[in-house]
């Protein structure tokens, strides 16, 4: 017996001498993957009787579910204005529905993986996003649809859509389209009305006179008070109408009483003059005041922005005036170099060049876009003092002179900002000629105008000198997570977050809730997560270097009222869908058929995955236990047996 097994032992020394490999060969199957998409809108249980609708889907969706379970891997999707995981039966409470944002979900986080088809549940109608035909057909895989809903016309008035400004000024009018839709009413005659806060404002007859009928009505408004306005547009419902939830739509609008002063003052009439007077009219945020500098004798403290055209050494009482306010200015054209903020020149005695603009790309007091940089290299010359130029610190500058062929640093346009107090100064004569160059190459003035009012708007925005500031949104979606962010500045205006920020929401109906801002890197943050439509006003609170500072806000919650507009199931979208990716539509309740067509599928396989992998024979930890055996059992009997 230890003859055999000193026998083994060598023999498989001798064997793992010889350094055998070994082949391992381990091979997976991947089941293919059967993405479930479901309609979580609530236009899925806008008709009929909803109970029985909820009823059916769920058999249907349980059905399906164990019928496919066992050869392929599901993955369940609720959708509506987003994509969710689908781990509960859908509660169809979204607001809108978005079959873009689908298709864009599925390509993005399915790309990788073995997708044999996509089935998606469905009534047809979206109202968010574009049509999801064509994007669908970068899915590679085929999509098959489940119809659901009705699909036959109905009796209906509806307001499709009301156009409106977001923001409206204090004593301004401004408009409101209101896009109204009927069918099957011809000859009807119904009333629209605009109501602001409950009260009628305006109110027009229009009669129907087709049975697909879409009308455009415009109606104009004052704005007669401050803060967020709810105004509401209104159509009477005929007798017949089967859908009184789209006969009327609230809409939002911010009334604000800050529009940004603006005062232009020139030595002499110029033709300067009317294109910068133009380029800030055109934007409804401002309202400019002109006239020559020695007629002026008001108080530059009612104004945001002072602009100084032609600009000399007998100017100097109205820049010290500006100063002394900290009222930003702009001095455009100056007849002298003498006394330009931030800029040193020297050797510029009644000397001058004729200098294109050059944009600089470094420049970061605020952006211009792609459209213009691409104009800038167009704009004809204006004239520039001759000399050396010596920018000072706090000075950035947007455009520089490019001389014949030549590209130099010295500014044509440039801003500063030093101790708070924003100025800027274009050197140049001819601004005027940047205008008609626009209108030549495009037909309008809006790259000229751009370029005014993002030098008006960096200079006339007041800087928030507060310790504690809060951001929020005036208005949001109910569908949206309502969210804040708080900074907490110390004594040197750096941002800090030690102290704790508190703060207490409260509803309509006066109902308070009590919050604690969340800490960032260097800020806070606040999450509401969705609230329901309506009015909120807060009080923040946190108390920095034994101080207490307060901000109070409001904001409103606004309803979205998407999924009631339309409720007529669109069948034929769902058909192109399915069409278009090599797929079928099927119905509800036939989900039979839809199981059978992806059961028969021969192009739905399973992915083998094998992985060859190569080993040495010393590597066999078993063979360490058998030498191991071999030596203990020959050590016992030679124990046992021979020392007798």
């Amino acid at each position: 017996m230890m003859s055999i097994l000193r026998f083994l032992y060598l023999c498989i020394l001798c064997f793992l001498l010889l350094s055998i490999l070994f082949k391992h060969i381990k091979t997976e199957t991947e089941k293919p993957t059967i993405v479930l998409a479901i309609d979580n809108s609530s236009s899925m249980v806008g008709t009929g009787d909803s109970v029985k609708i909820r009823k059916e889907i769920s058999q249907d969706l349980k059905s399906i579910s164990q019928a496919l379970g066992e050869k392929y891997e599901l993955k369940t999707l609720l959708f509506g204005s987003r994509v969710t995981s689908g781990e509960s039966l859908p509660a169809f409470t979204e607001k809108e529905t978005d079959l873009e944002n689908l298709i864009n979900e599925v390509e993005n986080n399915y790309s990788n993986q073995n997708v044999g088809a996509m089935v998606i549940l469905s009534d047809g109608i979206f109202n968010k996003g574009a049509s999801p035909v064509y994007s669908a057909e970068k899915l590679g895989f085929p999509v098959y649809t489940i119809a659901s809903g009705d699909t036959n016309e109905i009796r209906d008035v509806l307001i499709a859509k009301v156009n409106h400004n977001q923001v409206a000024y204090l004593g301004n009018n401004f408009p409101v389209e209101v896009i109204l839709q009927a069918k099957k009413f011809n000859q009807k005659t119904v009333l629209l009305s605009l109501y602001e806060n409950g009260a009628k404002k305006s109110e027009q007859n229009i009669t129907i006179n087709s049975d697909n009928f879409t009308g455009v009505y415009h109606f104009t408004l004052s704005a007669g008070a401050t803060g967020i306005v709810k105004y509401t547009a209104r159509v009477t419902a005929p007798e017949g109408d089967k859908n009184v939830g789209n006969n009327s739509r609230d809409f939002l609008i911010e009334v604000i009483d800050n529009k940004e002063k603006i005062l232009l003052l020139a030595a002499n009439p110029h033709p300067d003059i009317a294109a910068i007077k133009d380029a800030v009219l055109n934007n409804t945020s401002y309202d400019i005041s002109y006239g020559l500098m020695q007629d002026f004798k008001g108080n530059f403290k009612s104004y945001n922005l002072v602009i100084l055209h032609g600009f000399s050494n007998n100017n100097l009482t109205l820049l010290k005036n500006c100063q002394d306010n900290a009222i930003p200015y702009w001095i455009i054209a100056p007849s002298t170099s003498d006394n330009l903020p931030g800029l040193r020149l020297s050797g510029t005695i009644n000397k001058y060049n004729d200098a294109e603009p050059q944009l600089e790309n470094s420049f970061g007091y605020f952006t211009l876009s792609s459209e213009f940089r691409s104009f800038a290299n167009d704009l004809p010359a204006v004239k520039t003092f001759f000399g050396n130029y010596n920018l000072g610190n706090g000075s950035s500058v947007l455009l520089k002179q490019k001389i014949g062929t030549l590209d130099t640093d010295n500014p044509i346009l440039y801003c500063t900002e030093v101790n708070g107090l924003k100025s800027a100064v274009f050197i140049g004569d001819g601004l005027w000629k940047w205008k008609f160059r626009d209108f030549t190459e495009h037909n309008n003035h809006n790259l000229f105008n751009e370029l005014i009012t993002k030098c008006v708007q960096f200079l006339s925005v007041k800087s928030d000198k507060s310790f504690f500031r809060v951001i929020f949104p005036k208005i949001v979606n109910e569908n949206v997570r309502v969210e804040l962010q708080a900074e907490v500045y110390n004594r040197s205006y750096q941002l800090i977050n030690e102290p704790e920020v508190s703060l207490i929401l409260k509803n309509a109906d006066n109902k308070t809730f009590n919050y604690t801002f969340s800490k960032t890197s260097n800020a806070y943050a606040l999450d509401f997560g969705l609230l329901p439509p309506g009015e909120y006003e807060f009080e923040a609170k946190v108390t920095s270097n034994n101080e207490l500072f307060i901000k109070k806000g409001r904001f409103v919650v606004k309803e979205v009222a998407s999924e009631k507009t339309n409720i007529v199931a669109d069948h034929h979208l769902l058909f192109q869908l399915a069409n278009r990716t090599n797929g079928k539509m099927f119905y509800l309740n036939n989900n039979q058929d839809l199981i059978k067509e992806l059961m028969n599928n021969e192009n739905i396989k399973p992915i083998v995955y094998s992985q060859s992998t190569v080993s040495s024979a010393i590597d066999l930890k078993w063979i360490f236990w058998v030498i191991l055996l071999i030596l203990a059992t020959e050590w016992f009997f030679r124990k046992r047996y021979l020392t007798i």
